[in-house]
């Protein structure tokens, strides 16, 4: 085996140590570290585990280039195990022992608010790579997923204006992401004359397994003469035994669709999906749409994991495009300091894998397009509907009294992620 392969061996199947590098190898002064946070175990790990192999492709590929500034990546894997708390000490391990320069990492909200304060304390830099609730902007983390304004607005106006829907169950897992995403919806349907009576709301815990009574609800729910569609946030392995509960209550498409934010090909990868055509999701990609840089990251994919049946999704390319920012804005910066790196990734361009130009903004997030997805049988979506072009992420929404006023820019003179556009004030944190 070759020495590059071994070391990739090494990063796949080490986890048990707690913190896999590539130390000894090169001298430390050689290399320029990169934090992975993913959980590889528990609930999360079927969403998770894919986005720590696709670091560990990015950085390999990187290496093959030369690295960065003439340096070497080393790889350094935690596993937070799906643990909230554990997220923020793995953190804080790789910003203070392992001495990281960057972190790709996190999935839940809630192990993102958990990384945060560690992050600032430490002005460490964290990369974050899923679709959230928004309703945040620090100077320490770049978020690469889509933003409210960038996923569930845009799937609700669909359901609304191509599909006639009347009344919406928001169904989602009991967390800070779901739970703020469906108060951003509530407040939009209404002021879409959306009536109380219409709108179902549901949370269940992590892992929740027992989707009986209310897929049951849902089905009643949708039984009063009003066109009827599910807005899911369920989050993880959940996903598996409610949509198999659909199945089972008979609940099709045609009839009440689902449109998912937290479902895509990973999730409905190894379950029978054949009772799942024609349910949606909305994401800003899709395995399925096709260009040749899409093509190009797929072949890789399958290469660099030696199987042709894994599929990839849509924080595999936020994953992709926040590390080729992140290595542009090192080089631009000529270093890997966090304050020098996060100002040189401001109007970072880099492209995405459907065609267009993914483009870093001043409160950062990135423009992105939106599409919607139609769940096929054989696990993949035909987009059904997708934005013009690119969509800004929204920080604050614009449909929550207390942040319709506030803007985030890390630029001068602001230098604020939540000032307020009528106290010209600043509520948080700043930029030096």
């Amino acid at each position: 085996m070759s020495m590059k392969r071994n070391l990739k061996r090494i990063a796949q199947v080490g986890i048990a140590a707690g913190a896999i590098t590539y130390s000894g190898l090169v001298s430390a002064a050689d290399t320029i570290k990169v934090g992975v946070l993913h959980s590889l175990s528990g609930t999360m790990a079927i969403s998770e585990s894919t986005l720590k192999d696709t670091v560990l492709m990015m950085i390999e590929q990187q290496n093959e280039k030369g690295g960065v500034m003439g340096k070497k990546l080393e790889p350094v894997v935690v596993d937070p195990a799906s643990d909230w708390p554990l997220f923020a000490e793995k953190a804080r391990q790789l910003l203070t022992q392992d001495k990281v320069d960057v972190i790709f990492g996190c999935w839940t909200s809630v192990s993102r608010k958990s990384v945060l304060p560690v992050v600032e304390e430490l002005n460490g830099l964290l990369f974050y790579p899923v679709q959230y609730e928004g309703e945040e902007s620090s100077k320490n983390v770049f978020y690469t997923g889509a933003a409210p304004n960038q996923q569930a607005i845009p799937a609700v106006d669909y359901l609304i204006n191509d599909l006639g829907v009347k009344r919406f169950v928001l169904a989602g897992t009991d967390y800070v992401y779901p739970r703020t995403t469906n108060k951003i919806l509530e407040a939009y349907l209404k002021s879409k004359g959306i009536a109380d009576d219409d709108i179902m709301i549901n949370y269940t815990p992590f892992g929740h397994s027992d989707w009986q009574s209310i897929v049951s609800r849902i089905k009643e729910f949708g039984s009063e003469g009003k066109k009827t569609a599910v807005v899911s946030t369920i989050n993880g392995d959940a996903n598996v035994p409610f949509y198999k509960e659909l199945g089972n209550q008979g609940i099709d498409a045609a009839d009440i669709p689902v449109v998912a934010f937290s479902v895509g090909e990973q999730e409905l990868s190894g379950i029978d999906t054949g009772p799942l055509v024609g349910h949606l999701a909305a994401w800003n990609y899709f395995e399925s749409v096709y260009t040749p840089e899409n093509n190009k990251f797929i072949d890789q994919w399958h290469d660099y994991i030696g199987d042709d049946s894994r599929v990839t999704n849509d924080p595999m390319e936020a994953t992709y495009i926040g590390f080729n920012m992140w290595v542009k804005a090192v080089e631009k910066a000529k270093s890997t300091d966090t304050d020098k790196v996060a100002k040189a990734m401001i109007g970072v361009e880099t492209p995405n894998l459907t065609g267009g130009t993914a483009v870093m903004n001043k409160n950062h997030h990135l423009s992105k397009p939106v599409l919607i997805g139609e769940i096929q049988d054989d696990g993949q979506f035909a987009v059904v509907w997708q934005t013009d072009g690119l969509v800004a992420g929204d920080a604050w929404s614009d449909y929550l009294p207390d942040s319709k006023n506030l803007i985030a820019d890390w630029t001068a003179p602001i230098n604020c992620g939540n000032y307020n556009t009528k106290t010209k004030t600043c509520g948080g944190q700043t930029a030096q």
